[in-house]
């Protein structure tokens, strides 16, 4: 797989929930969320439900294969985030996370897997999940941003993401650990490292201030400026916003990036433009999801697999 192709997925996984509430499991280090005491419990369910159909339809329309999952259960209210249970690498390798809250456990499905088999080459899944009795986690590609190009794999250190387990997942997928320490203007930890970066192909959005340490801070810029990318800095502010939670994908006419519109909003023109030079933006309005504390990269698994011939077409 080219380079070109490995930063960007052309097919993701997305699950669509049918009883959306933001997680109280989960509020506790995920200074992210927030509450919305204007509609009911029913209404953000649906406005959920309707915000995930209409992202799905419009990365269709992108060129994107999209493999759109139904959660009708009441017991996994972060099932909208499926990138934090597994994930896929070219090579026809599958991971499947140790999960830091009990009822994010429970979000793991087989018929994903299995759709995974059926429709891409699938050489081995290697699952460490077995890790959760240990209390050792690592919650996939919200604990982790790959440079699939450059086989590094950057992770804030939290609650979710374990250094036993971050090596030992880089040791098998060959990914080498850029660890560091991340925090938010007041000092809380940040509990995902998706949510203060991006990394694309041309391009990378990485909350800089976030990260703890003016050493590591520059350490961190100066790999991601080896491979040519261009950094665009993120405030603080934009980070709440969700600026960092992006990630590229490849559709029909190219790469671009799919962001929300909430994060949109917050770029400055200067910004804009440098990230418009290289990928154009895929501004997706998800604002009751955002409610659970993650955005648009947090939806979406992407697939780094390659696709069978003549894959059977009854998964959607």
């Amino acid at each position: 797989m080219s380079g070109f192709a490995a930063q960007a997925p052309s097919g993701v996984v997305m699950i669509r929930p049918h009883h959306f509430t933001p997680n109280p499991e989960t509020a506790a280090d995920n200074v992210f969320q927030s509450a919305d005491g204007f509609r009911t419990r029913g209404e953000i369910a649906e406005a959920a439900f309707d915000e995930v159909t209409r992202m799905a339809g419009r990365l269709r329309e992108a060129g994107v294969t999209v493999h759109l999952f139904e959660d009708e259960t009441t017991a996994t209210p972060d099932s909208v985030f499926p990138n934090n249970w597994f994930s896929t690498h070219a090579g026809g390798h599958v991971a499947i996370y140790p999960m830091f809250n009990p009822s994010r456990r429970r979000e793991r499905r087989s018929d994903v897997i299995e759709m995974l088999k059926q429709r891409y080459r699938v050489q081995d899944v290697i699952d460490y999940s077995g890790l959760e009795p240990d209390h050792v986690f690592l919650e996939g590609t919200g604990a982790m941003v790959f440079d699939h190009i450059g086989r590094i794999a950057y992770a804030a250190r939290s609650n979710r993401t374990n250094e036993v387990a971050l090596e030992r997942f880089c040791t098998h997928f060959n990914f080498e650990p850029m660890l560091f320490e991340a925090a938010d203007a007041n000092g809380a930890k940040i509990y995902h490292t998706n949510v203060i970066m991006c990394v694309g192909t041309e391009i990378a959005l990485v909350g800089l201030d976030t990260i703890v340490g003016e050493a590591r801070r520059a350490e961190i810029r100066a790999r991601l400026e080896e491979t040519g990318r261009i950094v665009v800095p993120l405030s603080h502010a934009q980070i709440g916003e969700f600026a960092g939670n992006a990630l590229e994908l490849r559709g029909s006419r190219g790469r671009f990036l799919a962001i929300s519109s909430r994060a949109v909003a917050s770029l400055t023109p200067a910004q804009r433009e440098s990230i418009e030079a290289v990928t154009p933006l895929l501004a997706l309005d998800v604002p009751t999801v955002e409610l659970a504390g993650g955005s648009v990269r947090c939806m979406l698994a992407g697939i780094h697999l390659a696709a069978r011939s003549g894959a059977a077409a009854s998964f959607a």
